[in-house]
């Protein structure tokens, strides 16, 4: 699948090693067909890479080095279902979640039609939760929703629900993750237990946070509907003798196979809590923005394949320009957790030190993701953005049309996003900063003691993506953007996306700390079992 790609790379850091590699503002003014030249588009989304440092040469140098790393082979691998996830031996094969039946297939299955058969079961329980026939214990109608689950299982659907919910909705949806049980009692509250469904996302239905949280929920429903508690509960999980054993009957199981990714997975049974809430037409909206972004990750040619291209920019960010950080910056508060999910699929598929043969990958890989909504961020820490000593790339999302009527609030918040985009490419100079301040009228001693503080270095790289509206279609394509993203990032770092052990080790040792809190068992090291005794201290 892949070549040897040193010399590749060489020639992409090569270029990264020119004077003026990192240059925009100079590149921006020196070309106005600078961002027809680097405006992409696909399924409904516009990106600009204008705003980057990269040039024709850069580009081609990033597509050879793409082919020598054989990411678009990658690409065909995953849709063939082929076993990508070699670590763990599996396919990854999400983009049979929102594919017509005979459109993937691993081994001898035909994994879509898996997946239609599940989608079918999901929407008939939908449509008779919605009309009432599925009704609580007490013959109330369900009108709220809690979904028990914990990463996957819960940052992509909880993302998701937030952006597409409006008032009028056929639920009310709320999370619950955390195992401190502070979450669960901000949630309680609010809910009536003989209108609430309780739905425990958990593929083998042993995920120790989850199964705590459910256990306080089941409880909950005990004391105030006895018995009659089974019928508030169903279970995203493969494991049906414990669903059974939890008291919840087969049919309101929904299960999802091995091959689909606890991050990749909000477009199976995973988001059953997205179908109940907004409704099975913006479930099935999001199903096809999504396809629609397939479809083009696995045909458009290279130089305009969406997916490929962020990846690439992603390349020349991180290891051309050694830039560790990326802030995802969507300019809309119904995308408030939009950098939450990205952050998992990102950090938790591309952190990785050792290469899919084990080897020590000798690059930089993942870099750390993290955002909030503008305009918030631009009071929080978007100083360091601009005037901090390492660049910060961003990708700053916008939305043309809002779904209110306040016209000029929403020109405001995307002429601040466009603002920001500009101030970080263009910068301020200490000439431009002096000239400000004589305008103003400031003296020339003020002038000269305040100049370095108010000089922006600029050349600060960003790429912005404009969905039309925040539809389900539009969400759908662009979360599809990111996961095609990633699966590229690890065949161009060689490296396994579709595996998590970073996330095993900490659980493991949670085990076995647990006993020593409890005193019935010795703490494992002695930096632990000094907090515990500072820990024991206090509760007596």
């Amino acid at each position: 699948m892949r070549q040897d790609g040193s010399a590749a790379w060489a020639a992409v850091m090569a270029l990264a090693g020119r004077p003026g590699a990192a240059a925009i503002r100079a590149r921006i003014e020196a070309d106005p067909g600078r961002p027809a030249a680097l405006t992409r588009r696909a399924a409904g989304l516009v990106a600009d890479f204008s705003r980057t440092s990269l040039t024709a040469e850069v580009l081609d140098a990033l597509l050879d080095l793409a082919r020598a790393q054989g990411v678009l082979a990658f690409r065909d691998a995953m849709a063939a279902g082929a076993a990508v996830n070699d670590t763990e031996g599996r396919a990854a094969l999400h983009l049979a979640l929102r594919a017509p039946p005979g459109s993937f297939r691993t081994g001898d299955e035909d994994a879509s039609a898996d997946v239609q058969a599940t989608l079918g079961a999901m929407r008939g329980f939908v449509a008779a939760v919605h009309d009432g026939r599925i009704r609580g214990a007490t013959g109330e109608t369900f009108t709220d929703v809690v979904n028990i689950g914990i990463g996957g299982s819960d940052l992509g659907p909880a993302m998701v629900t937030r952006a597409l919910w409006r008032h009028g909705a056929p639920m009310r949806a709320h999370y619950l993750a955390n195992v401190d049980a502070h979450a669960w009692e901000e949630i309680r509250p609010r809910l009536d237990p003989a209108r609430t469904l309780v739905l425990v996302a958990s593929k083998t239905f042993t995920t120790q946070e989850t199964m705590a949280n459910a256990r306080l929920v089941k409880a909950w429903l005990d004391a105030a509907l006895g018995a009659g508690s089974g019928a508030h509960l169903a279970a995203l999980s493969t494991n049906l003798k414990a669903t059974a054993a939890f008291g919840i009957a087969p049919d309101r199981v929904f299960g999802f196979r091995d091959w689909v990714g606890g991050r990749f997975s909000l477009w199976s049974a995973i988001g059953l809590s997205i179908a109940l809430a907004c409704g099975w037409d913006a479930f099935a909206g999001l199903h096809a923005g999504a396809r629609e972004m397939d479809e083009h990750f696995l045909s458009a040619p290279e130089a305009g394949n969406l997916p490929l291209l962020l990846a690439a920019t992603e390349i020349w960010h991180v290891n051309g320009l050694g830039y560790p950080t990326r802030a995802v910056l969507a300019y809309d508060e119904r995308l408030s957790r939009l950098a939450a999910h990205f952050q998992q699929l990102e950090m938790e598929s591309l952190g990785k030190r050792v290469t899919m043969e084990g080897a020590p990958v000798g690059r930089a890989t993942g870099p750390v993701v993290f955002g909030e909504p503008g305009t918030n961020s631009q009071h929080s820490f978007f100083q360091l953005i601009h005037q901090g000593t390492t660049p910060v790339p961003v990708d700053f999302v916008l939305v043309a049309r809002p779904d209110h009527a306040h016209a000029e609030s929403h020109r405001i918040l995307l002429a601040n996003g466009l603002a920001q985009a500009k101030a970080l490419a263009f910068g301020r100079t200490e000439a431009e900063a002096r000239a400000e301040m004589q305008a103003a009228g400031m003296s020339a001693a003020e002038v000269d003691r305040l100049a370095p503080h108010r000089v922006f270095p600029g050349d600060r790289p960003s790429v912005t993506i404009l969905l039309p509206a925040l539809t389900p279609r539009a969400l759908g394509a662009l979360v599809a953007l990111y996961e095609h993203k990633v699966a590229c990032l690890g065949a161009f770092w060689g490296i396994n996306p579709f595996d998590q052990f970073g996330v095993e080790l900490g659980k493991v040792l949670a085990g076995r700390i647990l006993p020593a809190l409890e005193g019935s068992a010795a703490a494992p090291d002695a930096a632990t079992a000094a907090m515990i005794a500072e820990l024991r201290a206090l509760w007596t």
